[in-house]
């Protein structure tokens, strides 16, 4: 039986979604960051997440980007692989630093703050947020509707 997802395609049902995720794509494609650094941050999110589908198809767009197996599969334990830049090492770690709950403060101290704006201008700063809160938008519907995994969008829930 070939897989499938839990619910049907959103867009007949809420039309307004595809609005709302066309303007996070555009965001995100704006130059202010490298695609790798979008994709390497979300693929740790579907990780911290256990979303199969976000971690599917970010593997498959950064292969398709040429990463190295080395750099895609080490996002898993980003914090001692020697193979990302400092920039992207804050990604990663500003995207696990909103996912993951800290029990003794913030989960975004004003350390990693000041880290953040070392690598990245305003603007690039703001593309990260958007790209976390990509992740943040799609993420029940990842994790409640199950869209079947390495089918592109519009093609991966089953109507």
């Amino acid at each position: 039986m070939p897989p499938r997802s839990r619910m049907p395609n959103p867009i007949p049902f809420v039309p307004e979604m595809a609005e709302v995720a066309g303007g996070l794509h555009k965001v995100l494609k704006n130059g202010a960051i490298p695609s790798t650094t979008v994709s390497l941050l979300q693929l740790r999110a579907g990780q911290l997440l256990g979303s199969t589908y976000f971690t599917l198809r970010e593997t498959a767009n950064l292969r398709q980007a040429g990463e190295p197996e080395e750099r895609i599969t080490a996002v898993a334990t980003w914090q001692d692989a020697t193979c990302f830049t400092d920039p992207e090492r804050v990604a990663l770690e500003l995207v696990e630093a909103v996912l993951t709950p800290n029990p003794s403060g913030e989960r975004v101290p004003d350390s990693l703050y000041a880290k953040a704006s070392e690598c990245y201008d305003a603007k690039a700063l703001w593309t990260l947020v958007m790209a976390i809160a990509h992740i943040g938008f799609f993420a029940p519907a990842a994790l409640i509707a199950k869209p079947i995994p390495g089918m592109p969008p519009g093609l991966n829930y089953t109507d």
